[in-house]
């Protein structure tokens, strides 16, 4: 790890995270500690900060904003920080994700990443990502403003049973979880179908995929495996693609139906009225 008088603000987002802050701390004359007691942490996180030993979070980087006078620098700069913190073989994905005017995706077993709670997220990413949990479901929250931005992104999810029975985190996670899938009903650019397990065969058994789509680029095809993910904009690949989610989307419940059967296994498996 870094540390202050080592810290290269060119080396990465987090660096220049680092040494940002330190510089302004310095220029308003205070000690961690007390830059600490105005935003409401400890000294020992502001230097750990300081030194890329901890990761920012959004709340932390808005306080900073507020408590220096910095125009929003902070808030600005966490998102590439927090980007910086995803695999490196998603970032090319994470990139395009954001730019996106409409998002397709087939989930054959999990909750879309954009659409999961803190608290889902987190107990996935504690599996393999112990050590990094914090970080990792950071950059995964930070995803999901996309879809409160000012020009969000269409998202259309076609969502197998298999990921409403599979019980992560616990019954209360998935409670929390699938009451934030019903709370999309109210969100007018997301749209969410069930595909049952009564619709055996169908064109997604070979696993999730994600179509993104563009206002001035060419479509994308992403899948991945459990190390790396494959993005292609290749004509044919699209067009086998876009007609195999078509045939899921006509394949599965109604948006309504989908959130009857939601609530229907809440109820039944997870205890918990909607």
């Amino acid at each position: 790890m870094a540390n202050v008088q080592s810290l290269d603000p060119s080396a990465s987002p987090l660096d220049y995270y680092g040494w940002e802050l330190r510089r302004q701390r310095e220029a308003h004359g205070l000690r961690q500690g007390q830059l600490g007691e105005i935003i409401f942490c400890t000294g020992s996180l502001i230097g750990q900060i300081e030194t890329t030993k901890k990761v920012p979070t959004r709340d932390f980087s808005e306080r900073l904003d507020v408590a220096l006078g910095t125009d929003g620098v902070f808030s600005r700069l966490v998102g590439l920080v927090l980007r910086s913190q995803l695999p490196t073989w998603f970032q090319p994905y994470a990139e395009m994700e954001a730019r996106a005017t409409y998002i397709s995706t087939y989930q054959a077993q999990l909750v879309y990443g954009l659409l999961q709670t803190e608290e889902y997220a987190r107990a996935l990413l504690s599996v393999d990502h112990p050590g990094r949990m914090d970080e990792f479901v950071a950059a995964r929250l930070e995803r999901q403003r996309i879809l409160h931005s000012d020009h969000p992104p269409a998202l259309w999810v076609v969502l197998s049973e298999a990921a409403l029975l599979q019980e992560v985190g616990g019954r209360e996670v998935m409670r929390g979880q699938l009451t934030r899938l019903l709370d999309c009903r109210d969100e007018p650019w997301v749209q969410i179908q069930v595909l049952p397990f009564s619709t055996g065969q169908h064109s997604g058994m070979m696993g999730s995929f994600n179509l993104l789509r563009f206002d001035d680029d060419p479509d994308l095809f992403y899948v991945e495996s459990y190390d790396q993910g494959h993005m292609t904009a290749n004509p044919q690949v699209i067009k086998e693609r876009s007609v195999g989610y078509a045939r899921l989307q006509a394949t599965a419940l109604s948006p309504e139906a989908s959130a009857e059967l939601i609530a229907r296994v809440m109820e039944e498996r997870y205890g918990c009225q909607p």
